[in-house]
């Protein structure tokens, strides 16, 4: 999922499909499907505590967030609703407008990894 803001500063949500090709990435380790390589500038990891609850808010910068454990509900300005949970990649790219609000739902902390993206 892509997070951005257009024009008027408005967030959105879309599915982005990531295209991957049967490549000889780690010989000699059998071929595996990677996507094309993209430089990350700094890597962390957070933790979201149950109840954690975010008003809208821009990203701090562009970038990649992997939710390793628990579930959010992200929404963006034009109303719609999502939820992720493990497994989940949100590339988020709506550094300025109205953003996106987010919150912890269940019982469980996040964890999330972050990849921010070059400028």
């Amino acid at each position: 999922m892509r997070v951005y803001a257009d024009q008027n500063g408005d967030s959105h949500g879309e599915e982005v499909e990531v295209e991957m090709s049967l490549t000889n990435f780690a010989p000699p380790a059998p071929p595996v499907e990677p996507s094309a390589l993209m430089p990350g500038t700094n890597v962390a990891f957070l933790r979201f505590p149950v109840g954690w609850d975010a008003p809208p808010h821009p990203a701090p910068r562009r970038q990649f967030i992997f939710i390793l454990a628990g579930e959010i509900e992200g929404v963006v300005s034009d109303g719609e609703v999502r939820r992720h949970g493990p497994g989940s990649v949100i590339l988020l790219e709506d550094t300025w407008g109205k953003g996106h609000s987010t919150r912890v739902v269940g019982n469980d902390p996040v964890v999330v990894a972050i990849v921010q993206l070059p400028d």
